[in-house]
């Protein structure tokens, strides 16, 4: 097996491309496609602050690292979700990938930020852990984009997180989100004139296959966690994930051309499904929430804050009958 480039032995073969490259240009052809995504779907400036999202796994920090090739001002941000030592060991993989690059990394603590840890969440509310880190991880990485003030939010979803979402939107025709699903969305305010209420997200990694970025990682000498989130075993999207790749496996080029198929050909149809657009403070922090119908008071509370209050209340409830049961003995 031969590099396309130059001939020399190749290291990673790329069957969708047909394509295989040593070491060198296959850095250079992952480069080349995240720059080609960027300016395709208009995701950034030359200008734009950008803050990216990291976990200490291999997409965040690839994508991160790209970026820094590709000359773009960014600062990573991580936030502790309190999952024993596995947020422990992610964190230390972050940090450690900011020191070796001698950038700037944010990082904030649910715990400490809201009182709540994801399992602790998920324990008190009865809500499935990887809804609740998911409902956690946006309010915090927009909020944290906005009171720092960057320009643009960066995740690391690649081309088969993406695949997989959009697979299991199509199996449950869940139109809304089908609308949603874009490469870039932009950013909206609570009213005309206003502040922003949603910084601008972005998803480079879209032409990069989960196998590219862990290739890309040990190529450049990126030490990211390698174990899955403990609280990720019976994820429906990792099901959907296995039966795609055994469709790429049988027939390369799959999972690429249904994404960008479905961003060519179909993804405007659902453009009315998306939801309501207009936006009011949540009464409780005051960050952006829909307003619709009778709702549009002022007074709704975001989903994050409802979530943080059931959570509250439940923590009281026990901690008054654990009180009860010690005053009764």
């Amino acid at each position: 097996m031969k590099c396309k480039v130059c001939r020399a032995h190749a290291v990673v073969d790329i069957r969708r491309h047909n394509a295989a490259f040593c070491q060198d240009h296959f850095v250079d052809h992952v480069n080349s496609q995240v720059a080609k995504a960027i300016k395709e779907f208009k995701m950034v400036t030359a200008e734009d602050r950008l803050l990216v999202a990291v976990s200490g796994g291999k997409d965040s920090l690839a994508v991160w690292d790209i970026l820094m090739n590709l000359g773009y001002d960014t600062t990573g941000f991580y936030l502790d979700l309190g999952i024993g030592g596995y947020s422990g060991r992610s964190k230390e993989a972050a940090v450690a990938f900011a020191d070796s690059r001698g950038v700037k990394l944010i990082v904030r603590s649910l715990r400490e930020e809201h009182g709540f840890s994801v399992p602790e969440l998920s324990t008190l509310t009865g809500r499935v852990p990887c809804s609740g880190c998911g409902l956690n991880k946006r309010y915090e990485f927009n909020r944290a984009a906005l009171e720092e003030g960057f320009d643009v939010l960066v995740t690391g979803h690649n081309l088969d997180d993406e695949v997989a979402t959009l697979f299991g939107n199509v199996l449950g025709w869940n139109t809304q989100m089908l609308g949603r699903q874009r490469p870039v969305l932009e950013e909206r305010v609570v009213s005309a004139g206003a502040a922003r209420a949603f910084v601008r997200k972005i998803k480079p990694l879209i032409r990069i296959a989960e196998r590219e970025t862990a290739a890309y990682a040990l190529i450049r000498g990126i030490d990211y966690i390698v174990e899955e989130c403990p609280m990720v075993e019976g994820n429906t999207q990792h099901r959907y994930k296995e039966a795609l790749t055994l469709l790429e496996e049988a027939s390369p080029g799959t999972k690429h051309r249904m994404y960008f198929g479905f961003l060519k050909n179909v993804s405007d149809r659902f453009a009315e499904d998306r939801g309501a657009t207009e936006l009011i403070p949540c009464a409780g922090c005051g960050a952006p929430t829909v307003a619709s119908g009778a709702h549009a008071t002022g007074e709704l509370m975001c989903s994050f804050c409802k979530t943080k209050a059931l959570a509250q209340a439940r923590r009281a409830e026990r901690e008054d009958a654990t009180g009860r049961g010690v005053k009764r003995r």
